[in-house]
């Protein structure tokens, strides 16, 4: 590893030749594939492409779009490349030169050796990843319609009904809407001095959460732990919702205190019209002050036993013409800030809970777990999820999931959602997730009728497919008994700074067969998965790189470095390595 200053011109590095004039970088050296960049949706491999490295909220159909960028690749030739800034960094992977537009200040960092060891050394540059509790490796369930605590009473007895296990559930619906941090219909005395609210204060009897704390006891109870949804947001309320005062407070503290992102005339900074959240303010965590009120004010949901937070947003930083606390602007606050947000979220909560989020930056493997954002249930958001899951692991996130078959949109078929199912089944995190019953955006794009929960039973009864259940009971049992695996494996990861999920090309970049795979990946270094990607279809392709491999579950042994056709049946097809076996527990 090699830091270059940006003074440097000229650099020679390996078999590469760099050379610097103005705003670009140009690297010249052969290559066949460049992986890295961030979760990316449209390809594993970037050879070809041009990619803008921003942060960007993007609904469904990412394409080149990413809520989680990083300026770093690293090429199956052995070169890799960091541009140590957090302003916009540009891309282009040409035929034998990549070119980078970056800040005219900003120094690099160069890579070599084998994929292993330049994602290792881009990692170790903000520190080792975090390793959460081994419950995040349990089965995740959520749903937006999920808005009192007789949902969650109803879905423990539906788990324990159909038999079906879970670790982790997500409320997303659970606040007022307003702060974020205050349970809906909960009763109390408004503060005007920025003091916290405790649990002391509020009465929830008249709440459709009428008692919080005991539902999370009954939760662990079962064996449960529960992650609320948050987003950086002082909120403007919107026409026709319900007056708070309890918002009007936390904005006139925000401003009087300038504990919000500020404008760099002073004013408070407001998301633009036709963003999420339109109006509202954003907390600034470069303030310590800042981050003592807003975590002051979450504190009590700790103290009751929450178990983390679903940390959603954070692309909220749409103009360069801002200034933080810290004297950063937004030419480096749009990347930047959502690794300050999930960061603050980290150091809040300690390390025997979780986060859930959806955007970052560089170093984002410091800050568990994240997920794929928003899909809609097709077929082809399916594949794109797989990319951007690659690529993440490329990129050094370690701990990542995905909305089994698409969380917006019309119900998914039962064959995505057996196939989204069963390739959860062999991610780190598997969750379930629906948007509000009728779609998000039901103008736009209507969601189910009625109910539109993405849990196993709905969609049987919505089908009239009793049978769905037993078969998908059967993945998410199968999850469970690959936990040990998959716990041992996180630990070795986190300790030697290797992806859990990885593109075959980590492992074997000489190999010119895995080049530009990515539809096959490895799940530590035991398990080849090749998940089944369209619609009705049972059988597929599947190359198997050089070693000996044995089918997961008809427990035929093939040799390496061939190309075979896989008939799957109900199954995906699934190869195992060193003799690894499945226990019955």
């Amino acid at each position: 590893m090699r830091k270059v200053s940006y003074k440097e011109k000229e650099i020679s590095y390996g078999a590469a030749k760099l050379s610097r004039q103005g705003k670009t970088l140009t690297v010249h050296l052969q290559y066949n594939g460049a992986y890295g960049m961030g979760e990316k949706f449209d390809s594993l491999n970037q050879k070809g492409h041009h990619v803008v490295n921003r942060v960007e909220e993007k609904f469904c159909f990412q394409g080149d779009k990413t809520y989680n960028p990083t300026p770093f690749f690293w090429t199956d030739t052995g070169f890799g490349l960091y541009v140590d800034t957090c302003e916009t960094t540009e891309f282009d992977f040409a035929e034998d030169e990549i070119r980078v537009n970056l800040p005219e200040c900003a120094d690099v960092v160069l890579f070599s050796g084998t994929p292993e060891v330049m994602l290792r050394e881009y990692m170790c540059l903000f520190g080792s990843a975090t390793l959460p509790p081994e419950w995040v490796l349990g089965i995740w369930v959520s749903a937006n319609r999920w808005n009192k605590q007789a949902d969650v009473e109803q879905l423990l007895k539906k788990l324990d009904a159909y038999d079906f296990p879970a670790s982790v559930v997500v409320l997303e619906a659970w606040s007022d809407e307003a702060t974020f941090y205050i349970w809906n219909g909960a009763s109390f005395v408004p503060k005007a001095d920025g003091t916290p609210l405790s649990l002391e204060d509020f009465d929830f009897s008249d709440s459709p959460w009428p008692d919080p704390v005991q539902m999370i006891q009954q939760l662990h109870n079962a064996g449960k732990k529960l992650l609320l949804w948050q987003a950086p947001v002082y909120k403007q309320m919107e026409p026709g919702e319900k007056s708070n005062r309890q918002n009007k407070l936390d904005w006139e503290e925000a401003i009087e205190q300038k504990l919000c992102v500020c404008f760099s005339d002073g004013t408070p900074y407001r998301i633009p019209q036709g963003k999420w959240f339109p109006g509202s303010m954003v907390p600034d965590f470069t303030n310590p002050a800042a981050r003592a009120s807003w975590f002051g004010k979450r504190q009590y949901l700790l103290d009751m036993g929450v178990d983390g937070f679903k940390t959603d947003g954070g692309e909220f930083i749409h103009s360069t013409d801002v200034k933080f606390c810290d004297g950063s602007t937004g030419q480096q606050g749009v990347n930047r800030y959502p690794r300050d947000y999930t960061e603050s979220y980290r150091d809040f909560i300690g390390s025997e809970r979780v986060l859930f989020s959806r955007a970052g930056f560089s170093g984002q493997h410091t800050v568990p777990c994240h997920w794929g954002g928003d899909q809609q249930s097709q077929n082809q958001e399916l594949a794109s999820v797989l990319k951007a899951g690659l690529s993440a692991a490329a990129s050094g996130i370690l701990f990542w999931g995905f909305d089994i078959a698409g969380f917006a949109g019309p119900l998914p078929t039962l064959d995505l959602y057996r196939r989204a199912t069963q390739m959860a089944c062999f991610c780190p995190i598997m969750q379930w997730h629906s948007e509000p019953d009728g779609g998000q955006f039901r103008e736009l794009m209507p969601g189910a009728e009625g109910n539109n929960e993405r849990s196993p039973w709905n969609m049987a009864q919505v089908y009239d497919a009793p049978e769905f259940l037993d078969e998908i009971r059967y993945w998410h049992k199968l999850h469970e008994r690959l936990r040990p695996y998959l716990w041992r494996t996180a630990q070795i990861c986190v300790k030697e700074s290797k992806p859990i999920m990885r593109p075959l090309v980590y492992e074997w970049p000489e190999d010119a067969n895995v080049l530009c795979c990515q539809d096959e990946y490895l799940l530590g270094d035991d398990l080849l998965i090749a998940p089944l990607l369209k619609e009705n279809v049972h059988s597929r392709r599947v190359y198997l790189p050089s070693g000996t491999w044995t089918n997961f579950f008809s427990g035929e042994v093939y040799e390496g470095g061939q190309q075979i056709l896989v008939d799957s049946g109900d199954k995906l097809p699934v190869f195992s390595r060193n003799g690894f076996q499945l226990k019955n527990e």
